[in-house]
């Protein structure tokens, strides 16, 4: 293994590089795959711990802002410049610095793999992760994501846009909660998890103008549960 820390390390989904390799990538790569309770992992009410009241879990305080779209890591990424939208989870502030998706969706749901799935990645004052998952079906034509749909087709890469990030979380919030892992390198965990029960629509040609030029399929495989709590949160 090459005793290196690189922040530019190359990765991929397949090959050489793909995920069974990642950790003999660099040291960087190891030291988060050291940590044993990796993501993504299946999720259904079959497996729950416990039922938690949502008043246990996180709130969301997102707002409209500008976000900037940026091709990083793989897949296409929203990033906002002021992260002004933020979600607090046991007392602590969590501010959204990312969304980007994964194609097919990481999570599975009742041992369900649906199209495609958004991550919401947050982080605190201390640097400490925090992501939320959102899974959707492909239909062909949603008013929900009608104007970054039409953002997205006037527009070139690294373009500006402007949209409430509430856009993609469903109206019925009961959502499972484990501790697991970042699903790209290095891995790193711990990191609180929240994926929605609800699957979303979402328009077919907007994914398809997101995945332009991309990797058809960015998806980590499932991982082990390690007998980790899973709570369900209503």
């Amino acid at each position: 293994m090459k005793k290196i820390r690189n922040m530019d390390v190359e990765w991929s989904y397949s090959g050489d590089r793909g995920t069974e390799h990642w950790h003999t990538l660099c040291d960087w790569f190891a030291q988060g795959a050291a940590f044993p309770d990796q993501s993504p992992i299946m999720l259904s009410e079959k497996i729950i711990d416990e039922k938690k009241s949502s008043v246990d879990s996180l709130t969301f305080h997102y707002i409209e802002e500008t976000f900037t779209e940026k091709e990083f890591k793989n897949t296409m990424h929203f990033v906002p410049p002021n992260t002004e939208s933020y979600v607090v989870h046991q007392n602590q502030q969590y501010r959204l610095t990312d969304i980007h998706f994964h194609t097919p969706s990481e999570h599975l749901l009742q041992e369900v793999q649906y199209p495609i799935e958004f991550h919401l990645v947050h982080m605190n004052e201390e640097g400490q992760n925090l992501v939320v998952g959102c899974l959707f079906e492909l239909v062909d034509k949603t008013e929900k994501f009608s104007k970054l749909k039409r953002l997205l087709e006037v527009s070139e890469r690294a373009h500006d846009f402007v949209f409430n990030p509430v856009l993609f979380l469903p109206n019925e919030r009961t959502h499972y909660h484990y501790i697991g892992s970042l699903t790209t390198p290095p891995t790193k965990g711990p990191i609180p998890w929240f994926v929605f029960r609800q699957v979303e629509e979402i328009d077919r040609q907007l994914v398809k103008n997101l995945k332009k030029d991309m990797l058809e399929f960015n998806n980590r495989p499932i991982q082990s549960r390690n007998n980790r709590k899973i709570y369900l949160v209503e």
